[in-house]
């Protein structure tokens, strides 16, 4: 006969392998405060529906926080014959109270407890991103007026482009990470509703009030649909989708660091604390910590698509694959808190070479564009003003000069509308600073942005 808490119904026991393939225990047992918590509320709204007797609440509460206090001074032991988080603590209650503790489990299931369990478990990692994430706009921001003058090139291509203000490239990170804020702001009106209550699938014929265990577990309300309650892991699938997204731009940024930190580069230079050396090559220092955040993105990618996977063909209502989606949450979550806490000091202490920076960006013709600009205003059609600025750059590149060091007499044999006046346009420093359409990199557009981005982080 078996001895589960749900064993009624066998006659033999489970097998041993069964046991250990079937438990999540070892994995969901980091669910025990949620779990706790739960039940705490769903034995006080029992109580205040008559369902159960006030005592009986009482002890089974006192039980409940018992098992907490036992868990949090690592005296509980977890085995695998219980399964999962829910029947631990269900089996370990009754020992506390007796029979009294069966009665936690009158109108719901661990179909309905695991779904609001991991409910409160995402609600609270969605904010620690949502705070590291505003920890690390306010970086960026601090950055970027530090360095509000620096001058770098921009890419194509990773071929240079033209010239931008440093604090422009950093404001370009902001920008994604505002809208990785955003998104996972967004995702807590789909997340914050409770299922608890839903039961098995069907809801239940006991009077339960879910609209008071919502208020008592801070859920904005109960879910509408039984069979969707139990059912539904879309709002674990947003959050890996949106954890893949923020570690996506987390990976850019460092991929991009990585490569401004060589020495063919050396337009940054990564503190020594957020580097590593090599175990043969006594002159080594690599960004091992930029590396680490880029190489977790596969992780994070691989845990949405497993959870699509394991989602795709699943029929109404529960079923045991559901169970899957707690390891790949809690892998992405744990590699996206923890590449969010560490980018923040990591980008606070990163040293800026301006002088390289600057010198990179005079080189590759990057004031090209805005020679043929030059001669747009002199009122030649744009891609006319195109090919007579290739023609430019391809006697240049044979001179071995750049376009500021061609006299104008060399300029003007490929067109008379240049004058000496064309100098203050194709300067790298006007090319970077004097772009001042809206968004643009121009001093002033740039000074707008952060002044924009301050307002938002005032706001959130």
């Amino acid at each position: 006969m078996s001895d589960k808490l749900w064993g009624g119904r066998f006659e033999l026991p489970t097998d041993k392998f069964v046991d250990e393939f079937n438990a999540s225990i070892h994995f969901d047992k980091r669910l025990y405060r949620y779990d706790i918590k739960g039940s705490l509320a769903h034995v006080e709204m029992l109580a205040k529906q008559g369902i159960i007797k006030p005592l009986e609440a009482e002890k089974i509460k006192e039980g409940l926080l018992q098992i907490l206090d036992e868990i949090e001074r690592g005296d509980f032991e977890f085995r695998t014959e219980d399964e999962d988080i829910h029947m631990a603590i269900e089996k370990r209650l009754k020992e506390i109270v007796g029979d009294v503790g069966g009665k936690l489990h009158t109108a719901r299931s661990r179909n309905d407890q695991v779904a609001v369990d991991v409910r409160m478990y995402l609600r609270d990692v969605v904010e620690d991103v949502k705070k590291y994430i505003k920890a690390f706009l306010e970086v960026l921001v601090k950055k970027a007026e530090d360095n509000i003058n620096v001058i770098m090139p921009g890419f194509t291509h990773l071929q240079t482009a033209q010239p931008i203000l440093f604090s422009h490239y950093l404001l370009a990170y902001f920008q994604m990470f505002k809208r990785d804020f955003e998104r996972f702001d967004d995702s807590l009106k789909r997340l914050n509703k409770n299922p608890l209550g839903s039961c098995a699938l069907a809801g239940t014929t006991f009077p339960i009030d879910r609209f008071f265990t919502s208020e008592l577990l801070g859920f904005d309300n109960p879910t509408e649909n039984s069979l969707d309650s139990v059912s539904d892991r879309d709002f674990v699938l947003e959050f890996l989708t949106n954890a893949s997204i923020c570690q996506m731009h987390l990976s850019r940024l460092c991929e991009e660091l990585i490569i401004y930190a060589t020495s063919e580069f050396n337009f940054i230079e990564f503190s020594d604390d957020y580097c590593t050396g090599s175990s043969i090559m006594p002159q080594k220092k690599n960004p091992d910590v930029a590396e680490l955040i880029r190489g977790k993105t596969g992780a994070v990618y691989g845990s949405m698509i497993g959870l699509f996977t394991t989602m795709k063909g699943l029929p109404l209502a529960y079923n045991k694959d559901m169970q899957e989606d707690k390891i790949p949450l809690f892998n992405a979550a744990d590699n996206l808190l923890g590449s969010l806490k560490i980018i923040s000091p990591m980008i606070e202490k990163m040293k800026i070479n301006r002088e390289k920076m600057y010198e990179a960006a005079s080189k590759g013709y990057s004031t090209a564009t805005e020679l043929a600009d030059y001669l747009v205003r002199k009122g030649l059609p744009f891609r006319d003003a195109h090919f007579v600025v290739g023609k430019t750059v391809k006697y240049a590149i044979d001179k071995e000069k750049k376009l500021d060091e061609l006299s104008i007499d060399e300029l003007r044999q490929f067109s008379e509308l240049i004058d000496s006046d064309v100098y203050e346009y194709i300067s790298v420093e006007n090319a970077a600073k004097n772009k001042n359409s809206y968004g643009g990199t121009g001093l002033k557009s740039v000074m707008e942005q952060i002044k924009n981005a301050k307002q938002f982080l005032q706001a959130i």
